[in-house]
């Protein structure tokens, strides 16, 4: 038996998506930038993937630019203004996830780091009172850098994505958002929502490994990676064709199918936690009790050791974390449980159990009752 609930790590590759990368593995496996006409079908499919992926968060073709992923998307957005020298501070929540923390401290700005509450949620004041008391030093400089992500990947909170752009837009600040674990998730529309940067991983939502993309408006970006033309003179490099169609397709099947994949996760969240609520395990829901990724359940046992119930689980073939797996090879409390102020005598017993559209209502009980099992030892 092999249950995989380790959904927010990585997803199954969707079959549509393995399909339509096939050809342009093994036939059509020119370079796209060849000015033969063999390089043609590679050239129509770049064309066609960056359509498709625009239309699904609502942009424009020629403001998605195709990355390795997120982290390298991440760095992207904010890095590039070390180049060009636009921005002199950055504003950040506590609970980002590393590629951001890291590119943050490693940029050179000022950083201002906002505190969430014990749901993970940034409050609107405190970013509002934090833009105001740097008002005149942010004016010393041409901009500055609010980076918030959509969604977290530990413990699933939502943001208020368009009142925190809201905010920074009204103090004259860029707002990029990690929208890794939201999109093809949750609806993502980046003119309703005010978002100006935005960076996605295929692998998040049933696409390939190794390929992402970076949303953004018009004369926002310089390039990163310098070289060749490519991806509008913003990304040099030959672009990766077939990991980039399996992307378009995953993404634009997650889309089409988002509300019955949601009821399907929600049902089996529902399921896994009232079976944990009728045993005598001590624990916290950690995150928003409603505003939260669907399938995500982040949850503390009072006195265990999260680890040691991941190895556990693992044993009997299921696969859960005790957190983001960016960072499995430091099994320690991770800086979003102490963010939330998650209480000590908790902190180390947290697991995450993350369900896919590919996860059955079984699954859940299995996990769920191998859980109590393994607590109760």
């Amino acid at each position: 038996m092999k249950i995989y609930a380790d959904n927010a790590a990585t997803t199954k590759l969707d079959i549509d998506a393995f399909e339509a990368m096939k050809p342009y593995l093994l036939e059509d496996y020119a370079n796209p930038s060849g000015a033969y006409s063999f390089s043609k079908k590679a050239k129509l499919a770049l064309k066609e993937a960056h359509q498709t992926i625009a239309e699904c968060i609502n942009a424009a073709p020629e403001q998605i630019i195709f990355t390795s992923g997120g982290t390298e998307s991440n760095n992207h957005a904010i890095k590039h203004f070390t180049v060009s020298s636009d921005i002199c501070h950055v504003v950040t929540s506590a609970i980002e996830h590393h590629s951001i923390l890291n590119a943050c401290e490693k940029s050179g700005f000022e950083q201002f780091i906002i505190p969430v509450d014990k749901f993970g949620m940034v409050s609107l004041d405190e970013l509002e009172k934090e833009l105001g008391r740097y008002r005149h030093a942010i004016a010393s400089c041409d901009s500055t850098l609010v980076t918030i992500m959509t969604a977290n990947n530990e413990i699933g909170t939502i943001q208020h994505i368009r009142e925190i752009s809201e905010v920074a837009h009204r103090h004259g600040a860029i707002f990029h958002t990690d929208a890794v674990q939201a999109v093809g998730h949750i609806p993502i529309d980046v003119n309703s929502m005010g978002i100006d940067m935005l960076s996605a991983s295929a692998h998040k939502f049933n696409g390939p490994k190794g390929i992402g993309f970076l949303y953004s408006k018009n004369g926002l970006l310089q390039s990163f990676h310098h070289g060749g033309a490519q991806e509008f003179g913003m990304r040099a490099g030959t672009e990766n064709v077939p990991a980039i169609v399996g992307m378009a397709v995953a993404l634009k099947k997650c889309v089409n199918t988002m509300e019955q994949n949601t009821k399907h996760l929600e049902h089996l969240s529902e399921v896994f936690l009232s079976i944990l609520h009728g045993s005598v395990a001590d624990f916290i829901l950690n995150g928003h009790p409603t505003e939260r990724l669907p399938g995500n359940i982040n949850i503390s046992f009072k006195g265990k050791s999260g680890e040691g119930l991941m190895h556990l689980l693992d044993l009997k073939g299921i696969c859960i974390s005790t957190g983001s797996a960016c960072d499995s090879v430091n099994q320690q409390v991770s800086h979003v449980i102490k963010a939330i102020d998650v209480p000590i005598d908790y902190r180390e017993g947290t697991i995450r159990v993350t369900f896919s559209r590919d996860n059955t209502e079984q699954d859940a009980v299995e996990v769920a009752k191998s859980l109590i099992k393994m607590i109760e030892i």
